[in-house]
């Protein structure tokens, strides 16, 4: 069983990059053995496993330090079919750089604002450079907290088209079931019918990701 290892990274916080991490691993787990792997230093993934330990919903979550993260991803991937990892937000820390070594595949969460257009500059610099040691890595762009009906989240898609990175053309919108679901301790797809909308944007980035 070959697995396919994914990292969720932005150097900036508040992108929804734990968010999107469990729950395209709960999506992931319908489809294979699926593990999460919490690198980032708040716990976040781990804590809302927790909440959520009477659920049964979601993948599960192991966390791991910054030293062993790139041992624990080649152990993961023996034993799962997708292997995805919650890095930290710092590209200073070198462990996203670790990671990147050892994945098949970046998404990078950014949300329509600025701040997060010019943070991806760093991000597709680290890209670059990860791809010198590993020529397989590709990355993706995720564009999180879309409002459709507003003005710069349409115009994200057009600034980031310039970038050297691609953009998915799913995406996740501003939705109250992505909140719930982290209250509730649970994905989206835990959430039934309350979760229907945000489970298709899970599931289009998902076969989008899977087609790649």
């Amino acid at each position: 069983m070959t697995a396919l290892r994914i990292a969720l990274a932005n150097q900036k916080g508040g992108t929804g990059k734990t968010t999107l991490a469990v729950n395209l691993a709960a999506g992931l787990q319908r489809r294979g053995p699926t593990l999460l792997l919490d690198a980032a230093p708040q716990g976040s993934a781990s804590h809302w496993m927790r909440v959520g330990s009477a659920a049964g919903d979601l993948a599960p979550v192991q966390r791991v330090v910054a030293e062993e993260v790139r041992t624990k991803i080649g152990q993961a991937a023996q034993h799962h079919r997708y292997v995805l990892v919650d890095c930290p937000p710092h590209l200073e820390s070198g462990v996203l750089r670790e990671v990147m070594q050892a994945v098949d595949l970046l998404l990078v969460p950014v949300q329509p604002s600025p701040p997060d257009l010019w943070a991806s500059v760093d991000m597709i610099a680290a890209v670059q450079e990860a791809r010198r040691g590993n020529a397989r890595l590709k990355a993706y762009l995720v564009l999180n907290q879309l409002d459709r009906r507003n003005a710069l989240s349409r115009a994200m898609h057009q600034a980031l088209a310039e970038f050297e990175v691609p953009v998915l053309n799913s995406g996740l919108a501003r939705r109250a079931a992505y909140r719930n679901a982290a209250l509730e301790g649970t994905s989206v797809y835990g959430l039934g019918k309350r979760g229907g909308a945000a489970i298709q944007e899970v599931e289009s980035i998902i076969n989008e990701v899977l087609r790649s």
